[in-house]
């Protein structure tokens, strides 16, 4: 464990992934569960000459402080091969549902780091669940999006707590926090409070629902709380 009981995360297996594979991929997301929002996906990209030596502080990205994630980034980009965060709008969550917008979401960051040359021949993807390719052959939804931009995804290695225990994937984890983060501050708010709460169920954010219904930023067919009480 590191210093306040984080868990350090270390290269294990990544670097037993890279004595097969030229470029390893860390896949992990954010804002999954917030109610307005795009959902985000980082990707970190690591290869054999990837310094064994990682940026001093990096974890999980919802173990650390906002001021601690921000100074992350520098370090975090300046050790990966390569990088991207990509997203799905609230609009393509509602069409496509939350596991379809994920693999969208993906699926352009793997194009942004394809159309560099640093295409990942190995996934790690935090969790037990693989939204990246658990769409992908004859029992897809008829309306799950189509993999337009990536013509074949990469193999999945499945780890739980991976954006804890592996560097590559709480790299990812971080990145993707900081920009999601951002992005949602930088939203004009007319009072749901997004600066603090970056979408996510907050007391102020509901009561923003309350009173001025919902925006072009919610995910509208999503069960919204502050509407419900709204139209009781």
């Amino acid at each position: 464990m590191s210093p306040r009981g984080r868990t350090r995360p270390d290269r294990s297996l990544e670097k037993a992934l890279l004595e097969t594979y030229d470029y390893v991929g860390g896949l992990d997301e954010v804002g999954r569960g917030a109610l307005a929002g795009p959902v985000s996906v980082g990707l970190a990209i690591v290869a054999r000459r990837t310094d064994d030596d990682f940026p001093e502080g990096l974890a999980d990205s919802k173990q650390l402080t906002a001021r601690a994630r921000t100074g992350l980034v520098e370090p975090v980009r300046g050790w990966l091969v390569d990088h991207a965060v990509a997203h799905a709008s609230p609009a393509e969550i509602d069409e496509h549902g939350i596991i379809g917008a994920l693999r969208m979401a993906g699926l352009r960051a793997l194009q942004q780091v394809a159309d560099r040359g640093h295409a990942p021949g190995v996934i790690i993807l935090d969790g037990v669940a693989d939204w990246l390719t658990a769409l992908e052959g004859t029992h897809a939804p008829k309306d799950s999006p189509e993999p337009a931009e990536v013509p074949s995804t990469p193999p999945v290695r499945m780890e739980v707590k991976a954006d804890a225990r592996c560097a590559v994937v709480a790299a990812a984890s971080v990145l993707a926090k900081v920009e999601r983060d951002r992005l949602m501050a930088d939203l004009d708010d007319p009072g749901y409070g997004w600066a603090s709460n970056k979408g996510y169920a907050s007391p102020a954010h509901v009561r923003g629902l309350t009173a001025l219904g919902a925006s072009d930023q919610h995910r509208r067919s999503w069960h919204l709380p502050g509407l419900d009480r709204r139209h009781r």
